[in-house]
């Protein structure tokens, strides 16, 4: 499974990130932005996306109005409880509805839209998904903002 490469037990090491050490950040934020746009549009496909720690889906919630609760739909990020597991980590349980397909990112396609080579957004994706993990390793705190 492609997730038990981010259970971590050690620190990441700098070599274990060649791609990130070869990029700048203005090329890094292009990658993730290319790959923002490209699980947004498997969103409205009504599809999820597994990047590997997790998977972006629209859940079903019900949303609090003044009339009383309302059933809407919201893209979330849901960890893979092994994850949670392993890394201790706590955090509401949503779930992906079961009519929802879940996909892997589309590494060819996002790279046709940014103009790096597929490996380069692949390894991109995969080095920053290490470092996350080994920031949760450390029990640093980890913010990941995306659009």
């Amino acid at each position: 499974a492609k997730m038990q490469r981010y259970l971590l037990y050690n620190a990441v090491e700098p070599e274990e990130l060649p791609t990130l050490k070869e990029l700048n950040t203005i090329e890094i934020c292009k990658i993730w932005s290319g790959m923002s746009r490209h699980i947004y549009k498997k969103l409205l496909k009504k599809k999820a996306v597994d990047i590997g720690v997790g998977s972006f889906a629209v859940v079903p919630v019900h949303a609090n109005v003044e009339e009383g609760t309302l059933p809407v739909e919201r893209p979330m990020f849901i960890m893979s409880k092994t994850l949670k597991m392993f890394y201790n980590l706590e955090g509401d349980e949503a779930k992906i509805p079961d009519d929802i397909p879940v996909v892997q990112p589309n590494f060819e396609d996002i790279a046709a839209h940014t103009h790096f080579r597929h490996e380069i957004v692949e390894h991109c994706v995969h080095e920053t998904l290490l470092y996350f993990a080994g920031a949760l390793q450390q029990n640093k705190e980890v913010e990941f903002t995306f659009r």
